[in-house]
């Protein structure tokens, strides 16, 4: 624990050609990086446990690829949690120079080797694309004498509350200490390498709120478990109807959002990454590509190659000025 004082629609028949369309496009001989073609199973690392966002999206690519067969082998997911994501990444970076070998990023990807003294960094990887960003909302249980957010700044003004999120210094951590920074309370911050366990916690009432990505906690917010007292992207999804954003309470510095990307080992060949991005740029044109970014309230940001790896940089001198400046390293 970190002890901080911080501040379906029904099937239309435009849709049906649609897909159709997609799928001849996809399933057709695409353009492939010379001399390159993929010849053996792929493993998928995911650096958290089930559930997450990582999770999901991983095996919402896993399910586009296998749909359209933009890959020719046998496909193979693998969760290796800890460490804020630094057992999977570590996984993947011991795997040099393999081009059969993929893991997608989240805020801990760059939050954690700044933080901890891992054996690689962001820029040891070869990166592939980034895909989406993803925003988190603040969360209190459906019991909870807490209605909005005033309500729960006037009460964590009086009593520290113990806010949870997945990895130690993942978004969801930034994100929670920027909001106390700038609203002005005390919290303890607990994290969770697994979403199952954070909701659980918040359900049996072992943390009073927590920060989490939209897509993993709408089902309880819907059913009433859980209750959203802000979101901190900038519009605020149809989902989360009178939910606040960050910035309309006054505290948009503290939007923070997490980078939804693809990497593979270091040392990966050219012509596998060359062959690798125009693979994404197909999966990103799909309609399943399209649902999914709907349905977990993702802002679609997709940069390829040194683009991606520009962002990375850029990202990664935000992320140490905010950790730096709110003392988390």
């Amino acid at each position: 624990m970190h002890n901080v004082k911080l501040k379906k629609t029904a099937t239309t028949l435009a849709t049906a050609i649609a897909v159709a369309t997609a799928g001849m496009a996809l399933t057709t001989s695409h353009a492939l990086a010379d001399g390159w073609e993929p010849e053996e199973q792929l493993n998928i690392t995911i650096a958290f446990g089930p559930g997450g966002g990582n999770d999901v999206l991983s095996r919402t690519l896993i399910d586009i690829l296998e749909k359209y067969d933009l890959y020719p082998e046998n496909i193979v997911a693998t969760n290796r949690p800890g460490g804020s994501g630094a057992v999977g990444w570590g996984y993947v970076f011991n795997q040099e120079g393999n081009p059969y070998h993929l893991s997608t990023t989240s805020g801990s990807f760059i939050a954690t080797p700044l933080q901890a003294d891992t054996p690689w960094d962001t820029m040891s990887f070869t990166h592939i694309a980034l895909m989406a960003a993803d925003d988190q909302v603040l969360v209190v249980n459906g019991d909870s004498d807490i209605q909005d957010f005033d309500d729960y700044l006037e009460w964590a003004r009086e009593n520290p509350p113990a806010v949870g999120g997945i990895g130690s210094v993942n978004n969801d951590f930034i994100v929670a200490q920027l909001l106390s920074q700038e609203a002005g309370y005390d919290y303890d911050y607990v994290p969770f390498n697994q979403q199952g366990e954070l909701t659980t916690a918040l359900l049996s009432k072992s943390v009073d709120a927590m920060v989490a990505t939209p897509g993993s906690v709408i089902g309880l917010i819907e059913s009433g478990d859980f209750r959203a007292l802000a979101f901190s992207g900038e519009t605020v999804p149809d989902a989360l109807e009178g939910v606040p954003s960050f910035a309309e309470l006054g505290y948009g510095d503290a939007a923070v959002a997490m980078p939804r990307g693809l990497i593979m080992p270091p040392g990966v060949p050219e012509e596998a990454r060359e062959w690798w991005i125009d693979t994404i740029a197909q999966v990103v044109e799909t309609p399943e590509w399209a649902e999914y970014v709907e349905a977990n309230f993702l802002t679609e940001n997709v940069q390829f190659g040194d683009d991606f790896t520009d962002f990375l940089e850029s990202t990664i001198n935000n992320f140490e000025t905010i950790l730096t400046e709110t003392g988390a390293i």
